[in-house]
Parts: structure tokens; C-alpha cells; sequence
């Protein structure tokens, strides 16, 4: 893998991980597009390694946020830390069980599924566009809402399924406030993104791709700088209730995906 394409590759996760548009759909679509064979069998590290530099620059953005969540954990009082730090662990559960109960399966999707991508990317702007025009209210994240997001997130498991996107759509149309709907979606992912680099490195899958240092330094900081603004521009379009205009672009690549698969 070249430096230019692990460059290309660290801006597409950086924007599209926290952009409603599906970071694992657009991937799997500019790795059609570079037209290397090779790119499949050599990225398994290269993707781990976008994931953590994405899931760092979320912990930048809201530092203060997980300190505040880490603090609710070890105190064990019934404050509004300790209660929101539960329900970031119960919205984890559902995407963790299908991820541990059907690993080999979701990864077979993950082959050039151009096609699924396509599909998948309508569902996303379909659900983008109703959340856009939902009614702003100020409800908090409850206990049952923080399931069924995480329902929503192992769905979006899916290539072409924007994890933010379903996430933040789903909060909002139950109701929940859009920045902290934002915010939620974007602090819940974190734990299982870092869960599973260790189970790649405890099950030595890692070691099995060679890639050179060079292109993972570089797709790495590409990620973290691409990250550290889509996350912060995101929050504001959520709040500006502007996701229509990543609706319709969705729909317009997905309608381009199936065409052209």
C-alpha cells in the first residue's frame, strides 16, 4: 500500500466516521475505485489503526465529557455522571453481542459489497431525511432510549449504514435534544472501538497484514486532523438541523453504488 493511498483512505475515515455517510460503505468504495486487489488483504491493520486515530480525536473533542463519564463510573452514587456513564455501557451491549455472535459473517460483508453499500446508503439518507424534520424537543437520554440507539449502532454495522448517522437520526426521532443526541452517539462508540483493536491484537490478526510504518503514520494523522474537524462540525449541523443536505447526498452516491456495481 502507498503513502497516497493510505492518505486518501485516512481522510475518507476521518470525514465519513463522524459525517452521517458511512465511513465502512465509503471505504469499501474508494477501495473499488483504486482498483487494488491488494488493498483488502493489507488494510486490515491500516483500518484498525484509522479507527483509534478517529476514536482519539473524540476523546480530544470531548475530554471533559469522559472525564466526567470515568468519574460517574468510580464514585457508584446515583448522580447524573454515574447514570450517564450506565447508559453508554447499555447502549454498547447490542452492537458487542453481534459483534462476538456473528464476527465471520459481518466480516464477509466487508469485501467490495459495492451493491449492499448502495442499498444501504439510501436506507442512511432515508433516515437522515425524516430525522431532519423531526420537531426539536429537550427530552435527555433515558435508559430505554440508550438501547434502542445501541440497537440502531449494531445496525449500522452494516457497510453503507452511517453509524452516526443512524445513531444521532434515531435519538432524534425519540425525542432526545440534537446536540445531545450528538454528543451521545459520538461518546458511545469510543469503548467499542477500543474493544476491538484488543481483541485484533489478543487474537494476533493484527500480525498477520504487513503494511509499511510510512503509510500508517501518515493515514493515521490524516484520521485524527479529518476527525478532530468532522466531529465538530457535525455537532453543529445537528444542531442547525442541516442533515438533509447529507441525506440527499447519500442517496445521490447509493443510486451511483447500485448503477455502477
Amino acid at each position: 500500500m502507498s503513502i497516497l493511498e493510505a492518505f486518501i483512505l485516512g481522510i475518507v475515515q476521518g470525514l465519513t466516521e463522524f459525517l452521517p455517510v458511512s465511513s465502512s460503505g465509503h471505504l469499501e468504495l474508494v477501495k473499488a475505485l483504486l482498483g487494488n486487489d491488494s488493498l483488502p488483504a493489507e488494510s486490515l491493520l491500516l483500518t484498525v489503526v484509522l479507527h483509534f486515530a478517529t476514536a482519539l480525536a473524540t476523546m480530544v473533542v470531548f475530554r471533559k465529557d469522559i472525564a466526567q463519564i470515568f468519574k460517574g463510573l468510580f464514585q457508584f452514587k446515583a448522580n447524573e455522571e454515574f447514570t450517564f456513564s450506565l447508559k453508554i455501557v447499555l447502549s454498547m451491549i447490542p452492537a458487542a453481542v453481534i459483534g462476538v455472535l456473528f464476527n465471520d459473517e459481518i466480516e464477509a460483508l466487508f469485501s467490495q459489497q459495492i451493491l449492499l453499500v448502495g442499498f444501504m446508503l439510501l436506507l442512511t439518507g432515508g433516515l437522515l431525511f425524516l430525522a431532519d424534520r423531526a420537531k426539536k424537543t429537550d427530552r435527555n437520554v433515558g435508559y430505554t432510549h440508550a438501547l434502542i440507539i445501541g440497537i440502531a449502532q449494531a445496525i449500522a454495522i452494516l457497510p453503507g449504514i452511517s453509524r452516526s448517522g443512524a445513531t444521532i437520526s434515531t435519538a432524534v426521532l425519540l425525542g432526545i435534544d440534537r446536540e445531545k443526541s450528538a454528543r451521545f452517539s459520538f461518546l458511545m462508540v469510543i469503548p467499542l472501538i477500543l474493544g476491538k483493536m484488543a481483541k485484533d491484537i489478543m487474537e494476533g490478526q493484527l500480525m498477520e497484514t504487513q503494511i509499511g510504518w510510512a503509510p500508517l503514520i501518515v493515514g493515521a494523522t490524516a484520521a485524527f486532523i479529518a476527525g478532530l474537524f468532522a466531529c465538530q462540525w457535525m455537532i453543529a449541523l445537528v444542531k442547525k438541523s442541516q442533515l438533509k443536505y447529507f441525506s440527499f447526498y447519500c442517496l445521490i452516491v447509493g443510486v451511483l453504488a447500485i448503477v455502477f456495481s
